[in-house]
């Protein structure tokens, strides 16, 4: 019988010697191999995040010092549903008698372990301020330290209040106790304003810690499903019940009390999500009452629109909605605003002024760093020339007390930066340049790396920390306070330079809006150039005019055809008392706007607008987008590439 050349082993095959590939195909295969392996890579990163389970958290009540019964009951819960990645403790960590010192003072000197990463707040009971003070000592502790002075290992102490990042999550807290005593254990008026700036900042608040039960939790709540210890709450903490008014986390937990309640979720004004509160129950309490709880929310920060807005159906009213946490809004019930614009525009929405006794030589951080909307009602200091100093990169610490604990770990200067860079000209018309000037080419130290461009009267260079990658600003060589009041040769170069960027952003889909702050503390001018997709340009006259109306103001408008306009602009703005501002839109409209001796303008008004436009508000502030200089010089060099052409 005949075998067809299909079905004959070959002589290679019976070897086990495999066929040979010509080159070409072999090359064929790895340069395909080597197009998918990145496409790969890209699937199983993107699975991987798509699988990442949330964080698991555990709840936990007053401590009392009793932690082998904590440890032990952690231990039990962390066999049946756990691993858990940490433990947060509410209420009296520390023993409330002298029977429970010895071992809780074998955790604090190391003779016993902690077993999971805790964190506390309730900072108070026999022994706190032995423990307390020697780790505000420990040269480990120095500084900001938001997210716990470690105490021993695996065990971190919540000072005062703050915000900190736990495995994705947000946290925030309040230590101590309301008291009019100064002692450990009890909060200040600083520490609740710090939480009232925190409120103004953007994102969603994952978790919200404090010891005392807020005034009202329960209010319109299962009447069937509360302690019948709590039906009165007078002895609640109404502070604590503004702040979750005004925070709006989606989880509040509180101590200090003697039994568990978790409330239905209520919904907050103005957001989306709901809130969920539990109070919880003393370790080893006589009643049985449930002292741990376990939790795994997903992060607020990837958690989809339609997940977020989930409501249970039990959901309530916010227990809160009688409380008067701003004083913009009856203003806003009767005006209502545009829901884009009002997420962008988180940095202006004014907060509830309030008034209190404390000593006002401490500088307001938020006045230091943007604005304070409490404006002369702050009872912190503002003070300008210590915001010039700030922004200039002078440690908060050092202007504060006139030092540092941070020492040479800190990254910001320790000595007040020279202010003397103003324009001195001369009849001949010289600059007297300061070496301290940022913006000086005679300055030694300045930073040549970001410079992209310079021409005979001006240069054009990369934004330090740029919000976009192109993110330029225009500089006179001379010292002028303003772009406006350059000489006819300057401001022909300046128009040039505009020319070319508005071209260059052109071609990349994109619109150049200039703006620029004069201020008599500004004594080199900058003018600053951010391109914007067109999909936005057009709504960046509505955008600014928005954020102005935030801020209690107006803007004047014209239209800048000419050089002309411009001087005029400048002219009509030169018996300002502190200066002014203005934005140059891609329609060549000016919005510009006087600024008084007393207003608090922010700073960094400008950019904060368009970091809400382009939906970046995590780089509203410069500092927090500082680059390294390889990065610098990638970007420059790229810049200057594409913009030799124009």
């Amino acid at each position: 019988m005949r075998v067809k050349m299909s079905d004959r082993p070959t002589r290679r095959a019976r070897t086990g010697c495999p066929r040979s590939t010509p080159p070409s195909q072999i090359a064929k295969e790895l340069c395909c191999f080597c197009l998918l392996v990145p496409i790969i890579l890209l699937l199983l990163a993107s699975t991987s995040l798509s699988l990442m389970a949330p964080p698991r958290i555990l709840l936990c009540g007053d401590v009392l010092g009793r932690l082998n019964q904590l440890f032990k009951r952690v231990h039990s819960v962390s066999k049946s549903a756990g691993p858990f990645d940490a433990l947060l403790c509410v209420g009296q960590f520390f023993p409330d008698s002298l029977d429970q010192l010895d071992e809780f003072m074998g955790y604090m000197e190391g003779r016993s372990d902690v077993p999971i990463p805790t964190y506390f707040i309730g900072d108070y009971g026999v022994g706190a301020a032995k423990v307390l003070s020697a780790a505000t000592r420990d040269p480990g502790n120095q500084g900001f330290k938001m997210d716990g002075l470690k105490i021993c290992n695996n065990l971190y102490w919540l000072k005062g209040s703050g915000t900190f990042k736990l495995h994705g999550l947000s946290v925030v807290y309040l230590s101590g106790k309301k008291s009019t005593s100064r002692q450990y254990g009890v909060y200040s008026q600083d520490d609740v304003d710090a939480l009232h700036a925190i409120a103004e900042e953007p994102g969603v608040i994952d978790l919200f810690l404090t010891n005392e039960w807020p005034t009202g939790v329960t209010k319109g709540a299962a009447s069937d499903e509360i302690p019948p210890a709590m039906l009165h709450d007078l002895a609640n903490d109404s502070t604590v019940a503004e702040l979750a008014a005004e925070i709006k986390p989606r989880y509040h937990i509180a101590g200090s009390k003697a039994v568990f309640y978790s409330r239905e979720p209520y919904s907050n004004d103005g957001v989306l999500h709901v809130t969920r509160f539990f109070g919880l129950a003393p370790v080893g309490n006589k009643d049985k009452q449930k002292f741990i709880h376990a939790i795994s929310p997903t992060p607020a920060s990837t958690m989809s629109v339609a997940e977020i807005s989930a409501k249970p159906v039990n959901t309530t009213l916010s227990p809160y909605s009688d409380v008067d946490t701003t004083s913009y809004s009856k203003e806003s019930a009767k005006r209502p605003m545009d829901n884009a614009l009002e997420t962008q525009y988180w940095r202006y929405e004014v907060k509830k002024q309030r008034q209190g006794d404390e000593d006002q030589d401490k500088l307001c951080f938020k006045f230091l760093s943007s604005s304070c909307s409490r404006g002369e009602k702050c009872h912190f200091r503002h003070d300008l020339d210590a915001r010039e100093q700030y922004l200039r990169g002078v440690c908060i610490d050092f202007l504060n007390r006139g030092r540092c604990e941070r020492g040479p770990d800190c990254q910001y200067e320790h000595k007040l930066l020279d202010q003397s860079c103003r324009s001195r000209r001369s009849e001949g018309g010289s600059a007297n340049r300061s070496k301290e000037c940022w913006f000086c080419l005679s300055n030694a130290n300045i930073e040549s790396d970001l410079i992209a461009s310079i021409g005979e009267h001006l240069y054009c260079a990369l934004a330090k920390g740029p919000l976009v990658n192109d993110h330029m600003l225009i500089i006179p060589i001379e010292h002028f306070p303003c772009t406006l009041s350059l000489p006819p040769e300057c401001e022909e170069e300046l128009h040039k330079f505009q020319r070319s960027l508005r071209m260059y952003s052109k071609q990349q889909d994109k619109e150049t809006v200039f703006y620029e702050l004069s201020s008599k503390r500004i004594t080199h001018a900058n003018l600053q150039a951010v391109p914007v997709p067109l999909a936005k340009a057009s709504s960046l006259k509505n955008i600014f005019t928005f954020a102005a109306k935030k801020l209690g103001f107006e803007f004047e408008m014209i239209k800048a055809e000419d050089g002309s306009d411009r001087k005029k602009l400048s002219q009509s703005h030169s018996n300002s008392g502190f200066g002014f501002f203005y934005v140059e839109l891609p329609d060549h409209t000016i919005l510009s706007h006087s600024i008084e001796e007393k207003e608090n303008f922010p700073v960094q008004f400008g950019r904060e607008v368009l970091a809400g436009l382009l939906k970046m508000p995590d780089k509203a502030d410069w500092r927090n987008c500082k680059l390294g200089m390889k990065e610098e010089l990638e970007l420059v060099e790229t810049f200057k590439r594409h913009f030799t052409q124009f």
